[in-house]
């Protein structure tokens, strides 16, 4: 009889010991099921928002940013980055060899995205811009009115008719609105900025 209750208890101790063993490891299973990897959804997010913004796409572009960056609604900021179009007469059409330049929008943060091109009677003739690439994913620290987010590299490539393609590095900050990710800050990569360890946080490090 003592034999049997002994072993009754050690089957018992076992038992809890592997129970608690079991859920200490599930627990932290689903911890780490649950902590996401941001760099998929930042890095698509984005390439979509640099390549609605080469090709002037601005309603994908404005729906892409945060609040601060659009300086209102999506429509108001679709509206505002849209330039009228412009209504042919003789006086354009005599003076159509000339292309008078087309001024390009400001953003809300005071910068200006990469010049366009030029105006004529029969429309904008554009650059033509390569594919855009996205990489070099950093956390970085709020400065100025930014919020702390993620830093995102993107490259992509441009060339006027008759000119030699030229690279196009941008870095961009990323943050969560409302559980998406969205563009807070959008910042010219300089040829300096490429020495630094992370040229993303170089660039956006200036606010």
């Amino acid at each position: 009889m003592k034999r049997s209750t002994t072993i009754s208890t050690t089957a018992l101790v076992l038992a809890a010991g592997l129970l608690a063993s079991g859920c200490s490891s599930g627990k932290d299973g689903k911890a780490e099921d649950k902590q996401e990897d941001p760099t998929a959804a930042v890095l698509k997010v984005a390439r979509s928002y640099q390549e609605a913004d080469n090709r002037e796409d601005w309603a994908a572009a404005c729906g892409m940013s945060s609040k601060r960056l659009r300086g209102g609604t999506v429509e108001e900021c679709t509206a505002k980055h849209t330039p009228p179009s412009p209504t042919p007469t003789p006086t354009d059409e005599a003076s159509s060899s000339t292309s008078p330049s087309f001024e390009p929008p400001t953003y809300a943060d005071g910068s200006t995205p990469q010049p366009r091109a030029s105006r004529t009677s029969s429309g904008p003739e554009r650059a033509d811009t390569g594919a855009a690439s996205a990489s070099d994913v950093v956390e970085v620290a709020a400065v100025g009115d930014h919020p702390a987010g993620y830093g995102v590299l993107i490259t992509y490539t441009y060339q006027w008719p008759d000119k030699d393609p030229e690279t196009t590095r941008r870095a961009l900050r990323l943050v969560d609105e409302g559980g998406s990710w969205v563009v807070d800050q959008h910042e010219d990569v300089q040829d300096g900025d490429m020495g630094h360890g992370s040229p993303v946080r170089a660039a956006l490090s200036g606010g």
